[in-house]
């Protein structure tokens, strides 16, 4: 998981709190030759919704949307950069636009990624001799690297299955499925300061993927015609908690 990679910085920082003031901390310096220093550790928690986009839609009024589920760490290594890595759970599904071809799916995904996050506005706060009081609402844009380990089902339908409608599932097009792909997400959010160590974050994010079966329906077995890789997307809730913020 890419998050787990970030645990060894969380370790280093907690080591840090314990030694006593800032003043104890090692100084770094942006452009305007200002002191700040780097952190701290934000651990996150989310929840929305999963959107899909592919071969079989790109619609929102066809959309099975599902829940979405991230939790992670992240860094703040410059008053305008901060690094994570972040887990997720995402319940895609849709049906076909093309009603006569009838199709629709609906799959469970797990996603991995590590990212760069920057806050184009400044906030005081995060200097080691702040002039003004720490910024209350900051946008942010996001971009990262990761896998998506995706597994759908696809059939022929119009309806989410549920408990009284279980449809008859069509062969799968490759016999690996949970099966791996890139993802490379995309996103833009912003956060609101609620106390100085817990924020909350509105993001939608976009990650482009590297498959053509994140629906179970490409080529491959003649259901589109259509090669072009899949994608979905993110809405979500966020909290930012930072245990050792000063």
């Amino acid at each position: 998981m890419p998050a787990l990679l970030f645990v060894s910085v969380a370790s280093a920082h907690v080591a840090l709190a314990q030694e006593g003031g800032p003043e104890r901390r090692r100084r770094h310096y942006d452009g305007q030759a200002r002191a700040y220093y780097r952190g701290p550790v934000r651990f996150t928690l989310g929840g929305g919704v999963g959107y899909y986009n592919g071969d079989l839609t790109g619609s929102l009024s066809n959309q099975f949307l599902g829940p979405s589920f991230t939790g992670g760490l992240q860094y703040q290594v410059h008053p305008h950069w901060q690094v994570g890595g972040e887990a997720s759970y995402i319940r895609l599904g849709a049906k076909d636009y093309l009603p006569a071809r009838g199709l629709a799916f609906q799959g469970s995904n797990a996603a991995g990624i590590t990212f760069v996050r920057w806050e184009p506005l400044h906030d005081e706060g995060l200097y080691a001799s702040p002039r003004r009081p720490a910024a209350v609402f900051k946008p942010y844009l996001k971009a990262g690297a990761g896998f998506v380990l995706y597994s759908p089902r696809a059939f022929y339908g119009t309806t989410r299955p549920n408990g009284n409608i279980t449809p008859a599932y069509l062969p799968a097009e490759r016999n690996d499925y949970p099966a791996l792909a890139l993802a490379f997400p995309v996103g833009v959010g912003f956060t609101v300061r609620l106390t100085p160590k817990l924020g909350a974050s509105l993001e939608g994010a976009y990650s482009f993927t590297t498959t053509d079966q994140l629906d179970d329906i490409s080529p491959v077995s003649g259901r589109s015609a259509s090669a072009l890789k899949d994608g979905y997307g993110q809405l979500e809730l966020k909290l930012e908690y930072a245990p050792w913020a000063r």
